[in-house]
């Protein structure tokens, strides 16, 4: 009967596990990284783990747009300089950084952590759309711009919210469509997303 049992030390062992949970990342790419970590200085080790050890102690969801923060309010919140009359939609907090690498948007966001999908139980309670809607109500806001996805589930939640938002006396646009179809936000380029900014259509 073959032996099964780990080549590697117990600690060694672990760690090429947790690096497997990753994802994108097989087992020969996590056996390499636990090898490095093994190779390095401990205050190279140390840095790297005190850093997700602060990204889990330290990270919150914004109180008003739900992107990541570190106070109460997200940095982009907490400016002054954003133009509080333009509201831009999007589904998770990468949707954000993409859209703030492309340097063309300077209003707030509101994250709706995630899309509506009914097959997988996710209704609109699931989401942050009431909470849109509430800030729009509020009267600053006169432009949405729904930046979903281009996918089937992006385009259902951007339906269902500009739905929501007729009775708003609010402008309602979409991002144009330069991005290709099914293609995630974050994944687009910052020439592409600045471009569908600009061009953006009604709702």
């Amino acid at each position: 009967m073959p032996d099964t049992q780990s080549p590697y030390p117990p600690s060694l062992t672990r760690l090429v596990e947790a690096f497997s949970r990753l994802p994108g990342v097989g087992r020969q790419t996590a056996e390499r990284l636990a090898y490095y970590f093994l190779k390095c200085s401990k205050d190279e080790a140390m840095d790297f783990a005190f850093a997700i050890r602060d990204l889990k102690k330290n990270l919150r969801s914004c109180r008003q747009c739900f992107h990541l923060a570190e106070r109460e309010l997200c940095d982009i919140c907490a400016n002054p300089a954003r133009d509080r009359t333009q509201l831009c939609v999007v589904e998770m907090p990468r949707d954000v950084i993409a859209l703030e690498k492309t340097g063309a948007y300077r209003g707030l966001y509101h994250v709706l952590l995630g899309h509506l999908a009914p097959a997988e139980g996710v209704g609109p309670e699931e989401l942050k759309i009431a909470e849109c809607l509430q800030r729009v109500r509020q009267g600053e806001v006169r432009e949405v711009i729904l930046a979903t996805n281009p996918t089937a589930e992006g385009d259902v939640t951007a339906t269902y919210l500009a739905e929501r938002l007729q009775p708003l006396d609010v402008r309602v646009t979409r991002l144009a469509r330069g991005l290709s179809a099914g293609t995630d936000i974050e994944f687009a380029g910052s020439a592409n997303l600045a471009s569908a900014l600009q061009n953006r259509r009604e709702g």
